[in-house]
């Protein structure tokens, strides 16, 4: 299977004032990500607040993102869901409308404490869509599913035919980087912690990633990896280090996606507010997280319409 070069966006979720997904800032949306180097998008996962979206809205945002993605941009639809009908469904979707991908995080109710349900659960989603890749999507610290990654790819491989890899959304370079190496770098392990990219990159990986912060700082972000491309790892280093003094600012208003979604209102793109249950910012914090992101002179350097 082909592996992803380059970053790929996890995009927020649009919401209007009476809380309705709002589908019409997406072409701007697109167009925002396609400027700034960013190769595709995951949607419906996280940052996408996925898991508080109904099934037919999830399938809504597919289609408009398909028709909104320019030329050559990856769509991956997330499809994780606690119920593994609907994800199978949601699977079968994103196969029907032309997704590029679909992948899944482990349900955080009933806890996945093996990894032979682990590999069970993904094995029932990916057979909703046999022609496109399925990435699992490791992020522990969301369902509590702490599992062994590499004991999961030996247990998946030669199982589930479309499998292609890992989004790896955990602090283990050690462990990323074992999987990386498994079966000669079989899988495509994309990086999925926009503060260690750098890292990752030394080690021989991190080719492709997918980011929450790259919504916003996607320019310095694929500037870490053009840096190091050019063998420029003072320059490297620098945008690293600015990366991790964004995401110091946005872990003071309750991480990226809170603190992140009100940064897409301060650059030009107003996405509303969270959804239930989520506690939204204040405009006294949006004014305090504005004054400090100037501080680091991040308005200079953000992504740009």
């Amino acid at each position: 299977m082909e592996k992803i070069k380059g970053l790929i966006n996890a995009p927020f979720t649009p919401f209007s004032e009476d809380g309705e997904v709002n589908y019409e800032p997406i072409a701007a949306y697109a167009r925002l990500l396609g400027k700034n180097g960013l190769k595709g998008v995951f949607i419906n996962g996280s940052s996408g607040e996925g898991y508080m979206l109904t099934d037919a809205e999830r399938m809504r945002l597919a289609e408009e993102w398909m028709k909104a993605a320019p030329a050559g941009f990856k769509v991956i639809v997330h499809v994780g869901s606690t119920c593994v009908k609907s994800s199978r469904k949601l699977a079968a979707h994103a196969q029907e409308i032309g997704a590029w991908g679909v992948g899944a995080m482990a349900t955080p109710f009933p806890r996945i404490a093996r990894v032979e349900e682990l590999v069970k659960y993904c094995e029932e989603i990916a057979l909703g869509a046999p022609a496109l890749p399925f990435y699992y999507y490791h992020i522990p610290a969301f369902n509590n599913a702490f599992l062994p990654m590499l004991d999961f790819l030996k247990a998946v491989d030669g199982r589930i035919p479309n499998f292609a890899g890992i989004k790896y959304t955990y602090e283990s370079l050690y462990e990323y980087n074992q999987c990386r190496l498994y079966a000669e770098g079989k899988f495509d392990m994309l990086h999925g912690q926009d503060e260690t990219i750098l890292p990752c990159l030394a080690m021989g990986g991190a080719q492709g990633g997918i980011g929450g912060t790259t919504n916003y700082n996607g320019r310095e972000l694929n500037g870490i990896l053009e840096a190091w491309a050019a063998g420029d790892l003072e320059a490297a280093r620098e945008k690293q280090n600015f990366s991790q003094e964004v995401i110091n600012v946005i872990c003071n208003y309750r991480g990226n996606i809170v603190g992140g979604k009100r940064i897409m209102k301060l650059i030009g793109l107003d996405l509303g507010k969270n959804r239930t249950p989520f506690r939204n910012m204040t405009d006294e914090e949006e004014a305090a997280m504005k004054a400090e992101l100037e501080a680091i002179g991040f308005f200079e350097r953000c992504n740009q319409f």
